[in-house]
């Protein structure tokens, strides 16, 4: 959501936010390292989302009608939202930057509640850019920040997201992540304890990823999940240049994916 953790992001943040509201357009963000810090410049150092509860409080969402719940009922750092579209009923789950055996607990018993919905989860730091889950010893992971030597807090990188809560639940469809830099993309299915695939992608376009200009050039992805033809469809699109990304590994298509078996509709 922003670079240093500073107050006039994210007051730029609300107010950019503020226009989705007026749509009437659901949305659901997951908090980064940048996110989280003792100051502007310190990244993950603590764990402390203080300005990022005060632009959006919990409060502000909890009036919307696609609004879930979180993990603190205080914070918005581990949270999901429900919409329905297509047909389907989708429960998508936002955990922050290496998120705490507590928190996956959570995550756990909420999934587990919700069986009769597509989920879908995003999360800061979860896949490396060479498409492996983000679980070796690296300074990528968590626990090379200043909350992963917390003795006080635990976190979890991607592997054990995978391990602890993606992997278990038959109805976990996909899962986005960004963080890692070097190409800044990667692409991974896995198969669950389930037999069910789950499809995780890694996007990254910020500052540092190569051929990165103008902080991102403003590209986003475009997920389209379609029943009827069965296919997850993905698309890179620059905002500030208006085309589409030119790298293949920012354009595909998944196939034979009977979204449905990721529910219990009723």
């Amino acid at each position: 959501m922003t670079q240093d953790n500073h107050p006039v992001e994210w007051m730029l943040m609300s107010k950019y936010f503020s226009e989705i509201e007026k749509l009437g357009l659901p949305y659901t963000f997951s908090l980064g390292n940048h996110d989280l810090g003792s100051k502007p410049g310190q990244f993950a150092d603590v764990h402390d989302t203080s300005v990022a509860n005060k632009y959006f409080p919990v409060g502000r969402f909890g009036n919307k009608p696609y609004w879930g719940g979180s993990y603190n009922e205080n914070a918005i750092d581990n949270h999901f939202i429900e919409i329905r579209s297509g047909g389907i009923n989708w429960l998508i789950m936002s955990l922050e930057f290496g998120p705490s055996d507590d928190v996956i607990r959570w995550a756990n018993e909420i999934i587990g509640k919700n069986r009769d919905k597509a989920i879908i989860i995003n999360t800061h730091a979860y896949l490396y850019s060479d498409s492996t889950w983000l679980d070796n010893e690296d300074w990528w992971r968590p626990q090379a920040y200043g909350i992963g030597k917390d003795s006080t807090r635990t976190v979890n990188d991607g592997g054990q997201i995978w391990g602890k809560l993606v992997s278990k639940h038959p109805n976990i469809l996909a899962v986005f992540c960004g963080h890692v830099l070097n190409s800044g993309v990667g692409t991974l299915v896995s198969t669950g304890e389930n037999g069910n695939k789950v499809y995780q992608m890694l996007a990254n376009f910020q500052r540092g990823v190569y051929g990165s200009e103008n902080g991102g050039n403003g590209y986003l992805r475009i997920i389209t999940f379609d029943k009827k033809k069965k296919t997850l469809d993905v698309k890179t699109y620059s905002t500030w240049e208006n085309k589409y990304h030119p790298s293949p590994e920012h354009n595909f298509i998944f196939e034979e994916i009977n979204i449905e078996r990721y529910t219990r509709l009723k």
